[in-house]
């Protein structure tokens, strides 16, 4: 009989334990919960979130792609690009632009940054219609521009 209270007793206490264990798992404190990994400032970082330089300098590109564009200056917009363009080619860009009339060009969206490479949407509405065109960027030793 002893032994059969002691026994009662124990399971007793292990059930009261469970249910106390259990209200404190379950039931709101106030304080939040601890958290089963490091925060994301301590973790270390496998992706790639773009950091202030590259954020700025894209930004800062993509606004000289619409002030080009805007002042029918291709001269300008060739320096934005990778590598040098040809004369012809920038040419034929100046007719294009001439021949489009006044513009009103703006970005539609914030650059999206993705290590080193990006893409700025550009909108432009002229007399002839309108075009959204995603122009994309590249950083290339150390500098970003428009490939091609």
């Amino acid at each position: 009989m002893k032994r059969a209270l002691v026994a009662g007793l124990v399971l007793l206490g292990v059930a009261g334990l469970g249910v106390v264990l259990g209200l404190l798992l379950v039931a709101p404190s106030g304080a939040p919960p601890a958290p089963s990994s490091p925060p994301p400032a301590t973790r270390a970082s496998t992706s790639t979130a773009p950091d202030a330089v590259d954020t700025a300098a894209v930004n800062v590109l993509a606004r000289a792609i619409v002030d080009a564009i805007t002042a029918h200056d291709s001269a300008a917009f060739g320096k934005l690009t990778c590598r040098p363009q040809s004369a012809e080619a920038l040419a034929g860009l100046q007719r294009t632009w001439d021949a489009a009339g006044p513009v009103t060009v703006k970005l539609t969206a914030p650059v999206e940054l993705r290590g080193e490479s990006a893409t700025a949407k550009v909108h432009v509405e002229a007399a002839g219609g309108t075009k959204d065109t995603p122009f994309p960027l590249h950083k290339e030793n150390g500098r970003w521009c428009v490939p091609g």
